[in-house]
């Protein structure tokens, strides 16, 4: 034996150590290499301590924890995150405790992903082929061939090995969530909720705090503004421009003169340019650097967030037209009948608030969607846009009308019925004419089927027309007609309850209600 194959086989007798300190904070490319000993014998954990209390993998040392037992491993293994290694001995406190534990690693905990090296000093027990091939083991030493070199060696192998194997995985999630944001990212509306889902799915990859700022460039104005800011910079979310006294602007402002991200530990910006001409800033600041696979993720999810910004600005150009012909159709109705005033404005912000204080009182759960409570105030403008068929002979007689010209006039709810649903249809899934259609043809029918055009009763009337019922009452009573003088609030009131459960729905009924005893100003408001 050579002078130096002795010096390494007697590592045993080397003088021991102080461990290195213990540091399980910052980001996972700064930690220690977390190794477990599982191992009956103390003497063991001693000198596999002396062996390794000088080694180090990419600039990081170890960070070394002992068990006893395969029971106290697996217990340990559970409660503790981020085990790369762990070295076990198969004998313990039964014959095969060793292989038990590496089977529930990988069958109870589910962890694929730690490296598992048996080492025993009874080979015969526990043949080096079968366990192999019968339990997901990365190495099998037996302790006597295990020297200085050949634990580090197999120590090193086995770090690089977990290294690659949580990167792929780290990689596999971080993916996961930028498919995942962004696919909620598209639901949605508001440019400001949009930017503040941006920077919490930015954090949610790099697995930190929320704390960061969207700023938003228009063209080549030069103009920062601030559309969002979370965590400690939540307050920048009160300023219309970013501060340049700012200590992020200077990073910000070199993103944007450079068109390209900026990795300056704390600040890191993230440059996005969609086809719309928007130069968009996300700011954030981890507590630590980031890794090269954290940039990658980050920069594959900001060319998602480009594509996005771009649909909701088409999304939000398409809304608008939308919302402009509704209120274009509500203005041609109400143009030929002038004596409603501004009828169709009030019924749209009191069909708006009612509906919500519906849904807060937890009535009609079901019919009562995001979609109805966000658009039934518009969808309520169109309620009497029939009215566009009536002869003008009809519409505009001040006087009563006789049952034949009260006949034609009724026939505006199925006409505005009609000429909406042909136009929702038009429209792939649920818009405004969708529920513009359902109040023209629904808002004359009573709660107990008296009504018209096709005497619905209870909660056969669509909800939206429930309310809008009770609305265009309520409004068209307190305000003057070509055929009437304004009523006084307390008879419209008296009204209005009488005809609980049936002309009106008594839960519309008892939430207009509940609406006037919060504000009593409602209805008071004049034209």
């Amino acid at each position: 034996m050579t002078d130096s194959n002795a010096a390494d086989d007697n590592w045993l007798i080397q003088e021991d150590e102080e461990p290195a300190p213990v540091d399980g904070t910052g980001s996972p490319e700064q930690r220690l290499w977390r190794v477990l000993i599982v191992d009956d014998d103390v003497d063991v954990h001693a000198v596999t301590r002396l062996a390794l209390r000088n080694v180090s993998f990419k600039g990081r040392e170890l960070e070394l924890f002992s068990a006893y037992s395969g029971r106290e491993a697996y217990e340990f293994l559970r409660d503790t995150p981020d085990i790369a290694l762990v070295l076990l001995d198969v004998v313990m406190e039964t014959d095969d405790a060793g292989l038990l534990l590496a089977r529930r690693i990988r069958e109870e905990l589910h962890n694929a992903i730690v490296r598992v090296v048996l080492r025993t000093g009874q080979p015969g027990q526990a043949p080096e082929q079968r366990v192999i091939i019968e339990y997901d083991i990365n190495d099998y030493k037996a302790k006597t061939e295990l020297t200085t070199q050949k634990l580090f060696t197999t120590v090193i192998s086995a770090l690089r090995a977990y290294e690659s194997l949580n990167m792929l995985e780290r990689s596999r999630i971080g993916l996961g969530k930028i498919l995942a944001g962004a696919t909620n990212l598209y639901q949605i509306h508001s440019l400001r909720e949009f930017a503040s889902g941006v920077l919490n799915q930015v954090s949610a990859i790099l697995d930190v705090g929320a704390d960061g700022v969207l700023c938003l460039m228009q063209g080549d104005t030069g103009v920062t503004s601030v559309v969002a800011a979370t965590g400690g910079y939540a307050a920048l979310g009160e300023s219309e421009l970013m501060p340049a006294s700012h200590p992020l602007w200077p990073t910000i402002a070199k993103a944007f003169a450079e068109k390209k991200s900026q990795f300056e530990h704390p600040a890191n910006v993230l440059f996005i340019h969609t086809q719309e001409n928007r130069e968009v800033a996300i700011s954030v600041t981890p507590p630590w650097p980031l890794a090269q696979i954290q940039r990658d993720l980050l920069e594959v999810f900001c060319q998602r967030i480009a594509a996005a910004f771009d649909n909701l600005y088409m999304f939000g150009q398409l809304r608008k037209a939308q919302e402009a012909t509704v209120v274009a159709l509500a203005d041609l109705a109400e143009f030929r009948d002038s004596g409603t005033g501004g009828h169709v404005r009030r019924v749209q912000m009191l069909s708006t608030s009612l509906a919500q204080r519906m849904a807060a009182r937890g009535v009609y759960a079901g019919e009562l969607t995001p979609q109805l409570l966000e658009m039934i105030g518009l969808a309520s403008i169109l309620h009497d846009v029939g009215k566009v068929a009536t002869p003008d002979h009809i519409l505009l007689k001040p006087g009563i009308h006789t049952p034949e010209e009260r006949a034609e006039m009724q026939t505006h709810a199925a006409v505005g019925r009609s000429i909406l649903e042909r136009a929702a249809n038009m429209v792939d899934g649920v818009s405004y004419l969708t529920y513009g259609a359902e109040i023209a043809g629904g808002h004359h029918e009573h709660f107990d089927g008296n009504g018209y055009p096709n005497q619905l009763a209870g909660r056969a009337i669509p909800v939206s027309a429930r309310i809008v019922a009770v609305v265009d009452v309520f409004d068209s009573l307190l305000h003057e007609r070509p055929y009437k003088d304004p009523w006084p609030h307390t008879e419209v009131m008296t009204y209005i309850t009488e005809r609980a459960g049936k002309q009106f729905d008594p839960e519309v009924v008892a939430a207009l209600l509940d609406l006037i005893e919060r504000d009593p100003t409602i209805g008071h408001t004049p034209d």
